[in-house]
């Protein structure tokens, strides 16, 4: 059942005719609810006050797979754009993209281009960026491209999946580089030849992902809105001596509010991401697809002040 309403929901993702339904009706279906406006402008106000309340926050200016040059250069300077008002209006936030709306699939010169522009802009106005990690077709590009800027660029993350089988490998291998790693189950629909399919085995793995990468003395990054996994980490650092400032918990804008504030309480480091732009559709159902249980939390911050 639980494979049936993630396939559903992933199925309605790429659905073009909601898509436009969506973008008409959002703001009656309660769009603002989980995503913060239009534009950066518009979600400066939501990071002020999550800031206010001692929340650390990552934005990200939504919409992937650029199939046009001129479009990827138009989301690099959006990226620029962002970190040049974060900067300017003292915003407690870090910056997360997406490589495929800075021109992956067109060429790796143009990827690798307006990626050095915006690391070039971040490093100026010290604000860290983190990579995130779409189907795992491009995982391994993905990679390649973090390992290679890392080596210049210390503000640099990037996320891996539990889903995927390799991402034990990869966690290994980037420990390396000392990578910033924000760890997700993963919400992209995986053949079983590259991702676990039962929901178990993508949680126990994240947990392994969790543990090495604490382990391996890197700041981690959990991101997640289950309890059972945010419980693990929290005895899993306590018996193992992790100090508070080598992870954070991440939580989606909008969704377990009062959790995020319970463990900010608890002395823990708490990011939000808060996602911003038209684009909006497509992320929500892949975050209903990731977890049906977000389904819950997401009718509940849809429809309560």
């Amino acid at each position: 059942m639980e494979a049936l309403s993630k396939n559903f929901f992933l199925l309605l993702s790429n659905s073009s005719v909601l898509d436009k339904m969506a973008k008409k009706w959002g703001p009656r279906l309660g769009a603002d609810k989980i995503v913060g406006g239009e534009s950066f402008d518009q979600a400066i106000p939501l990071i002020q006050q999550l800031n206010s309340q001692g929340l650390h926050v990552t934005v990200d200016h939504l919409g992937e797979y650029v199939n046009s040059e001129s479009e990827a250069r138009e989301r690099a300077e959006e990226c620029i754009s962002t970190i040049q008002a974060i900067h300017n209006h003292q915003l407690n936030t870090q910056l997360s993209l997406k490589l495929t709306s800075l021109g992956l699939d067109i060429s790796h010169e143009l990827v690798h281009e307006n990626m050095t522009r915006i690391l070039e802009a971040a490093k100026q106005y010290d604000v860290v960026v983190t990579i995130d990690m779409e189907d795992s077709s491009r995982t391994e590009k993905t990679l390649e491209l973090y390992k290679h800027f890392k080596k210049d660029y210390d503000n640099l993350g990037t996320v891996i999946q539990s889903y995927l089988f390799r991402s034990n490998q990869d966690v290994e291998e980037l420990s390396d580089y000392n990578a910033y790693l924000r760890l997700v189950k993963g919400a992209y629909k995986e053949s079983g030849k590259v991702a676990f399919t039962e929901k178990s085995m993508v949680d126990d793995n994240l947990k392994k992902l969790i543990a090495k990468h604490l382990l391996n003395g890197n700041y981690t990054a959990i991101a997640s809105h289950d309890e059972a996994m945010i419980d693990f980490t929290k005895d899993f650092v306590e018996k193992n001596n992790i100090p508070k400032d080598q992870f954070e918990f991440q939580m989606l804008y909008g969704m377990r509010n009062q959790m995020q504030l319970d463990l900010l309480q608890e002395g823990y480091k708490v990011r939000v991401y808060l996602p911003y732009g038209e684009d909006w559709y497509g992320y929500f159902m892949r975050r209903l697809a990731e977890r049906p249980a977000n389904i819950a939390f997401a009718v509940k911050g849809l429809f309560s002040k």
